[in-house]
């Protein structure tokens, strides 16, 4: 038989002195990159030529890297989501951190496992949890684990819910019977009804409770729904509280729905995927009352501590429990008292994944350079930018607020008058997309009690008073320009 292969061909640099030159030049453009984000188009179509490069074939010969980079330069760079840019208020997202940059580089130079084992990446992830229990009051003896983001922090913590409340060995007995049932309100995020899904229940799984004026979970009508259900035959197990909900910011009374699951018996968690990492700011921890009540919580660390995708975190304080729901381990991984196998606690024993980033890097590092005093300045700036907002909306006779600012969300519209429901819908929806597509800004949108309006998510650590200004200034411009 001929030989078919070359014993020394590796995927490592032919040339690591040439290789090391592109990633400096990759770095130096990264740099450039970030530093001049306002000297780019926050947004811009892709031109039909780009979309095309998307469609060719797998590549199966080898390319220069260099052109492989310049290709990137070409289709890729200029045409981002935005949300580097100070005036990306579209959806709640972090701009990123330079040393969560450094911490992604090193994660997958380093490029571990973190399911599990006796080594550095693991210790620097217990303690990244570790913090993350503290900011969040929870004891020490608490477990955690960091996730892809919300969606999974909020399931993984309603899983340990459902076992822990069910009154049997689910995981050995599937459901005997679907009569378990979790409480939100209305404003509750969409991953909630998914992961009631995921865990068997049926969307009936979730009853989903009216809000106050002010978007917030009616605690009277919670009481009383967990009540009728009970006499129904049905087994209440779980409340969610909302610490910042997706279309308002509102916070939930935290400490009246703590309240009720000492009473009920019924498990507390906390959706806090973007507010409740705010116990780093003094204006917004008073708000948040309660959540260290909680039996779980669920955080979003790429939004307010700026972490580059992806990372969120599950902490819960039954860790017995919480290994319970997710512990199984097959016999090429069972541990050793010695060696690189050897060590407790596990995160494959948490959670889903065995296969697990080293997420916790560039948590640690960013954490270790700015400290979480300036986070949490961070974050009460963005709330005072929020009120700011406000104010210029309620200085002027065309513009109005449409809910309550709540934490760093502003949900108003343009309305001058004379005009019907659908007619300002209309006019708002093509408003907010002209601000888009003409490169302004990237604010949001929602409907709220069939209004439609634009939403602007505060969150970024690089915007200014002034760009709030402008964007007053075009919506008004705009708005004027689309009248008949």
């Amino acid at each position: 038989m001929g030989k078919l292969f070359d014993n020394y061909e590796t995927l490592d640099p032919k040339d690591w002195q040439k290789s090391k030159a592109l990633m400096h030049k990759m770095v130096d453009d990264a740099f450039d990159y970030t530093q001049n984000v306002r000297d780019r188009k926050i947004w811009q179509e892709m031109p039909e030529n780009v979309l095309n490069s998307f469609k060719t074939g797998l590549p199966t010969k080898p390319s220069d890297a260099e052109d492989v980079y310049k290709e990137l330069q070409i289709n890729v760079l200029p045409y981002p989501m935005g949300n580097l840019h100070p005036r990306f208020w579209a959806w709640y997202m972090g701009s990123g951190t330079i040393s969560g940059v450094m911490g992604d580089f090193w994660a997958s130079i380093l490029n571990p496992n973190l399911g599990g084992g006796n080594h550095a990446a693991h210790k620097v992830e217990e303690q990244v949890v570790d913090w993350i229990k503290e900011i969040v009051e929870f004891p020490k003896s608490a477990s955690g684990l960091l996730v892809s983001g919300g969606s999974m922090a909020n399931y993984a913590a309603m899983a340990v819910a459902r076992n822990v409340k069910a009154g049997y060995d689910i995981r050995t007995e599937g459901l005997k019977e679907n009569n378990l049932v979790f409480y939100g309100s209305t404003e509750i995020h969409s991953c909630n009804t998914k992961a009631v899904e995921l865990l068997g229940l049926g969307t009936k799984g979730l009853k989903k409770i009216k809000v106050n004026d002010d978007f917030t979970i009616n605690i009277d009508a919670l009481k009383k729904q967990i009540q009728l259900d009970k006499e129904d035959g049905l087994r209440p197990i779980c409340i969610i509280g909302t610490s910042g909900t997706v279309n308002t910011g509102a916070i939930d009374d935290l400490d009246a729905i703590a309240n009720i699951c000492k009473q009920e018996n019924l498990w507390f968690h906390v959706d806090g995927a973007i507010g409740a990492i705010a116990m780093l700011s003094d204006i917004i921890k008073p708000q948040l009352k309660g959540i260290e009540r909680a039996d779980s919580v669920a955080l979003d660390l790429h939004k307010w501590l700026h972490m580059p995708f992806e990372v969120g975190c599950v902490v819960v304080k039954d860790s017995e429990g919480h290994k319970d729901t997710f512990s199984l381990i097959p016999e090429y991984l069972e541990k050793n008292t010695r060696g690189l196998a050897s060590g407790e606690n596990w995160f494959s024993e948490y959670g889903l994944q065995l296969s697990r980033r080293f997420r916790a890097l560039k948590v640690w590092m960013s954490l270790k350079e700015h400290g979480s005093e300036r986070f949490g300045r961070m974050i009460s700036r963005n709330v005072d930018q929020a009120y700011y907002l406000g104010a210029l909306v309620n200085q002027h006779q065309d513009l109005e607020l449409i809910a309550p600012i709540g934490m760093d969300i502003v949900c108003f519209r343009y309305n001058p008058g004379s005009l019907s429901l659908d007619e300002l819908n209309a006019l708002n929806k093509e408003i907010k997309l002209q601000i888009e597509e003409r490169a302004i800004a990237l604010p949001g949108y929602t409907t709220i009690n069939g209004m439609y309006c634009i939403r602007c998510a505060i969150s970024s650590h690089r915007v200014t008073n002034e760009d709030f200004d402008e964007l007053v200034k075009s919506v008004f411009i705009i708005g004027k320009e689309l009248l008949p």
